[in-house]
């Protein structure tokens, strides 16, 4: 591992090697944010990048410094996810051979994200234990060499010129919020702040359900945990890196989590208030800030925003759900009389209230109808909590028999 005194020079000259290639992404202030924690918010948006994540600094700071050999004889990585694609393009770009190991199940917008970057894509194994294997089997059989995602110094170096451009791009700089995976991003950029400034506070969030740093510091050393589903997929790892370890425990003051809806409604408000599409990895330092989990009070604060490469279906899905829970869409279950024109006089009570008909669905058949009656399921737009309650005091007033459905 590079000493404590060296580390800053290995990101210094990490950032030298890469700045011509890797975009400087924008660390904006945000009034909404600041004024709803009460801190001075900042975001670092390095899910503008060429792949959509802050992947290719690390994967890039590790091919340029590959040998002519090992650049003859290419590279081979396993993942479902960013870093894939980082080592796909910036591989691709130098004419180097790419292999990238990715499990069965991986949807196929990134098996065809990371194949459109040029790689030659390997589909193996049920799950990433199986793939890694598979890769390092791969690797180690044709003479390729194995870049892995987090657990390389070269790689940390990579991500820690974060560090370094956060510092440039945010005079007084207090503290900064990081996700967590293996840990490879963290340590970078938690190495940069603090042997630039001690006094930088360097927070790290995991997801709730996969905890493997956080377990990690409290053991004292990496352990595995057993597999999770989780919508930040992209941390999803399920035990910390033997190099990444020793450097959170350095330079890292505090690790917290978040929970899956608090993660989704961070996605939500970064799509909504700020304009920003991030994945839900990218999103949990956000809403580690937003569920007030660290100890930071006033402190003026960067949140990491570092990957936006999310599935449109489960996008969807986040935004539905972000929806009915802030009131602004409801679906209701009323009973008619099966005649003509009971349908128009309901949705002539809706219109009155000014309550948007998104979805209906019309049943005689289900749900314990009797006979001469029927059910009908709305959604409908509303404008919030108040608006719903509106609506169903006009039901209620009109006599429908009706229930909310969740």
């Amino acid at each position: 591992m590079t000493t404590s005194d060296g580390i800053l020079n290995e990101i210094l000259a990490a950032r030298e090697r890469i700045r011509d290639f890797i975009w400087l992404t924008p660390c904006q202030h945000s009034a909404e944010l600041s004024a709803v924690t009460g801190q001075q918010i900042y975001l670092k948006l390095d899910n503008l990048q060429r792949t959509g994540a802050f992947k290719e600094r690390g994967a890039l700071n590790k091919i340029l410094q590959l040998s002519p050999e090992e650049k003859r004889r290419g590279v081979i990585a396993a993942s479902a996810g960013n870093h894939a694609q980082a080592v796909a393009y910036h591989a691709t770009e130098r004419g180097i051979r790419a292999q990238i190991v990715m499990p069965l199940m991986t949807p196929l917008v990134k098996v065809s994200a990371t194949r459109g970057f040029g790689a030659e894509v390997v589909l193996y194994g049920a799950n990433y234990d199986e793939t890694y294997a598979e890769a390092v089997r791969r690797s180690e059989s044709e003479g390729m060499t194995f870049l892995h995602p987090f657990d390389d110094m070269h790689v940390i170096h990579g991500q820690g010129t974060i560090g370094i451009e956060l510092i440039e791009q945010v005079p007084d700089l207090e503290a900064v919020v990081v996700p967590i995976g293996g840990g490879g991003l963290i340590s970078g950029v938690a190495a940069a702040l603090k042997e630039m400034n001690p006094a930088i506070r360097v927070i790290g969030v995991q997801t709730e359900r996969l905890p493997s740093m956080l377990r990690a510091c409290d053991a004292g050393y990496p352990v595995t945990l057993l597999a999770e589903a989780t919508i930040a997929d992209g941390i999803a790892v399920r035990r910390a890196g033997n190099l990444t370890l020793p450097l959170v425990q350095r330079y890292v003051d505090e690790i917290v989590t978040v929970d899956e809806e608090e993660i989704a409604n961070a996605i939500l408000v970064l799509l909504e208030r700020e304009k920003t599409l991030a994945e839900g990895a990218g999103a949990v330092a956000l809403a580690a800030v937003l569920n007030k989990k660290t100890s930071l009070k006033d402190q003026k604060t960067v949140v990491l925003v570092c990957g936006g490469n999310i599935d449109v279906s489960l996008l969807s899905r986040i935004i539905e759900r972000g929806l009915v829970k802030d009131g602004r869409r409801v679906r209701i279950r009323v009973h008619l009389s099966d005649r003509p024109g009971a349908l128009h006089q309901l949705t002539k009570i809706l219109a009155e209230q000014q309550a948007n008909i998104v979805e209906t669905l019309h049943n005689r058949s289900h749900y314990g109808v009797n006979l001469g009656d029927t059910v009908i399921d709305i959604t409908l737009e509303t404008r919030g909590t108040s608006h719903i309650q509106t609506i169903s005091s006009a039901l209620q007033n009109a006599g429908y028999k009706f229930e909310h459905i969740t």
